[in-house]
């Protein structure tokens, strides 16, 4: 199939992008279009107007603060993969890139796109999420920033409003101490998790993420668990995630992967002090 007829804008700048949104009800913002064109030849979405940022300048920034790394919204997933700094900036990012896909798709698809499109299994919302990263949102009304968290509602859902762009997203740097794991199970490499672990170790406790199971990427904080406690965490975890019986695998199953996956990617962040 082909998209339905739609306007066609390239943004010069955050400013005009929003007032595009602003004035255009069933407008949609275009950066690497990654996700988007394919609901576009499907049909599932039929906006009036395709606002393209992706060569937006000031949206087309990665910067460093004293806390967190702030990506734009123009940034291809590839542009901050090959960060030279980014293994001691983000381990955790470094070690869930090459899962995501493959690398002509990264080379075009966007992190905030990612992050916007909130797919349940894609690995971006994952990271942010574990990472207690934030989102921040921009229209001609203002702007306004988000936990992750908060910005996840469901399935492809989140907090966004009609005329906001995500404009940037903030992944919190590695603190002295902590220490990352990343573990993911899909059919075939660069397909569709359908379970992925994230987790953070630091000297007081564990930050466990999963994605790919619920409807959205959910996270859990523990003490630092040995043993059996840890198993039944997970197992716990497990079932509180409401996995369903689908085409590609079982409820059962997938609970399975959760405590498979969690052990493996726990068991990678302590032994990578």
């Amino acid at each position: 199939m082909k998209p339905a007829a739609f306007d066609y804008v390239r943004a010069e700048d955050a400013e005009q992008a929003c007032e595009l949104l602003a004035r255009v009800e069933a407008a949609r913002i275009l950066a690497g279009g990654q996700s988007l064109m394919a609901v576009l030849n499907m049909r599932l979405a039929q906006p009036a107007l395709l606002v393209d940022i992706s060569r937006t300048e000031s949206l087309n920034q990665v910067s460093l603060h004293p806390e967190y790394l702030q990506v734009g919204a123009a940034v291809t997933q590839a542009a901050l993969e090959w960060r030279p700094s980014l293994a001691l900036e983000l381990p955790l990012l470094k070690l869930a890139f090459p899962w995501i896909s493959h690398f002509p798709i990264r080379n075009r698809g966007t992190v905030c796109g990612s992050i916007a499109h909130a797919d349940p299994s894609a690995e971006l919302p994952l990271c942010l999420l574990v990472l207690e990263g934030r989102v921040l949102l921009r229209s001609a009304r203002g702007r306004r920033e988000l936990a992750a968290e908060d910005f996840f509602t469901g399935m492809l859902s989140t907090a966004c409003a009609g005329d906001e762009l995500v404009e940037a997203v903030r992944f919190p740097l590695a603190r002295a101490g902590q220490t990352f794991g990343f573990r993911e199970f899909a059919r075939r490499h660069g397909d569709y998790a359908v379970c992925a672990v994230a987790a953070v170790a630091d000297a007081h406790g564990l930050r466990v993420a999963v994605g790919g199971v619920s409807d959205r990427p959910m996270a859990r904080e523990w003490p630092l668990l040995e043993g059996s406690a840890l198993d039944d965490a997970l197992n716990e975890l497990a079932w509180a995630l409401d996995a369903r019986d689908d085409a590609h695998m079982s409820a059962a199953a997938r609970r399975h992967l959760v405590r498979r996956l969690g052990r493996q990617a726990i068991d990678q962040a302590r032994h990578s002090r």
